[in-house]
């Protein structure tokens, strides 16, 4: 039998656990993280040969979680010389 760390529904629960997380904490860092658990969850699922190792599939998963990151934060936040500014107060 397979370590539990090595099967896909495992890296799955764990994609949708950060994905839900990102909904109730805003910052796109859970986002990356449950995209790498999720790309990690899909390689598992298809087959590809990864070695089953922890040392593997943590390397995949922290690679895959940085460039998302990355990815999400150049197309969804802030541009370098930009600041976000706040005209009127909500209570107004």
């Amino acid at each position: 039998m397979e370590p539990l760390w090595s099967q896909w529904w495992v890296w799955g629960v764990a994609a949708v656990a950060l994905a839900v997380g990102e909904v109730l904490l805003p910052s796109y860092v859970l986002l990356g993280f449950g995209i790498g658990a999720g790309v990690v969850a899909l390689l598992l699922l298809v087959g590809i040969p990864i070695g089953g190792s922890i040392p593997a599939l943590l390397l995949i998963f922290a690679v895959v979680s940085l460039l998302a990151w990355l990815g999400l934060r150049r197309w969804l936040g802030v541009y370098q010389s930009q600041v976000k500014t706040f005209d009127h107060d909500i209570n107004e």
